[in-house]
């Protein structure tokens, strides 16, 4: 099987609004949050976020993987 690294996933991204800040959070990713100054920000940090969970989770899997 093949990867392939263009591979496109969407997420639901919640922002709301903290006093001058922007926060940003993904349900289907937990521990996935980002915040700036404008809801823009927030939504590229947030995208950040994801994509560092998701590298972390696949070198995980592919490091268990691997072990067996």
């Amino acid at each position: 099987m093949q990867y392939n690294q263009a591979m496109r996933n969407e997420f639901t991204a919640i922002i709301e609004r903290d006093g001058k800040w922007f926060v940003a959070y993904c349900p289907e990713v937990p521990g996935a949050n980002g915040q700036g100054r404008t809801k823009a920000a927030a939504r590229r940090s947030l995208v950040g976020a994801i994509a560092l969970i998701l590298q972390d989770r696949r070198l995980t899997h592919c490091a268990t993987c691997r072990k067996v």
